[in-house]
């Protein structure tokens, strides 16, 4: 029984008086938000949703133009159908059982419980995937941030000069692709990132500050033509927390913040993306720190960034 007895005492010797009361209210695990939702679109979802597993994707053919003058003489160009494919190659379950009878006298809802928490776990690992996926990670286990660089690529590639992580290397970011780092060792080291601090005026030439980062990924996307509309960035909380330090009006919902945190979006718009922070982005080793360290590839995570037609996600629920 919980409450001590004085020596000698020995009334309700067995602690009878005092029962144990089962509350009906559950604690709930603390939920990550998840990100995926927001960043993809599911243009192809009522294709798929229903049977099969893979839609063939036409792209638009691209279409030469070319000088005229009076009397030239036109030749039609003959169009191109070249398409990519989209795979749904990836399944996951949950099983877990009650007897009647304990159904039956449980004070609380055990299946709605295990329901609730099923799905929450099956959003969980689809956000993994999906933004490691998108970083050219993939996970080492189920559950887990995506740790190893992918190799396989899933369906085909929607263009043909993308490595097996389905990037193109001219829109990775590495160490090597900012020129005010003058460390020496390999360039493709993971890249040093620190904030102003005291009063400084510069970070030096061992690492960037996190705007520098965001305002490369802008120009790249800028450099591809890419719409400025729909533009996203997802970043980890520890890149979150030394952007914060960097400037704190970025922060304040009077700089175009979304004034609350909800799906992960923290900023609608920061160097022309929404802001979200993601705890399920991919992670290699202890993943990154504060320090900004120099010339290492051991510890250290990833962001990314993109806009929301060039991603698309779609699932089935086979049964229940």
């Amino acid at each position: 029984m919980a409450f001590q007895t004085a020596s000698g005492y020995g009334n309700l010797p067995n602690g009878n008086f005092s029962p144990i009361i089962y509350s009906k209210q559950v604690q709930l695990a603390f939920r990550k938000s998840t990100v995926v939702g927001d960043i993809t679109n599911s243009d192809y979802f009522g294709e798929i949703s229903g049977q099969g597993d893979t839609v063939r994707i036409i792209k638009e053919p691209e279409i030469s133009v070319s000088a005229y003058a009076r009397g030239t003489q036109v030749t039609a160009q003959d169009l191109e159908d070249d398409d990519f494919q989209l795979v749904v190659d990836k399944a996951n379950y949950y099983a877990f059982k009650m007897d009647d009878i304990e159904e039956a006298h449980s004070h609380i809802n055990f299946m709605q419980l295990a329901t609730d928490r099923a799905a929450y776990r099956l959003a969980d690992q689809y956000d993994q995937e999906v933004l490691g996926y998108l970083a050219g990670y993939k996970q080492s286990s189920l559950h887990s941030k995506a740790d190893t660089v992918n190799d396989q690529v899933n369906g085909s590639k929607s263009i043909t000069s993308a490595g097996s992580d389905e990037l193109l290397t001219s829109m990775k970011l590495i160490k090597s692709s900012f020129g005010s780092i003058t460390t020496s060792s390999a360039g493709d080291h993971s890249i040093p990132v620190v904030n102003l601090t005291g009063g400084a005026t510069s970070v030096g030439t061992a690492s960037v500050t996190p705007m520098v980062v965001v305002n490369r990924m802008a120009r790249l996307l800028n450099q591809q033509q890419v719409d400025t509309q729909d533009r996203w960035l997802v970043v980890d909380p520890v890149f979150m927390e030394l952007l914060g330090d960097e400037n704190s009006k970025l922060m304040n919902a009077d700089f175009g913040g979304a004034g609350q945190l909800q799906n992960g979006l923290v900023l609608n718009n920061l160097a022309g993306f929404r802001l979200y922070v993601s705890s399920n982005l991919p992670s290699v080793g202890t993943g990154p720190g504060t320090s900004g360290t120099a010339n290492q590839n051991s510890n250290y995570g990833a962001i990314v960034a993109g806009h929301g037609s060039a991603i698309a996600t779609a699932e089935q629920l086979s049964k229940t």
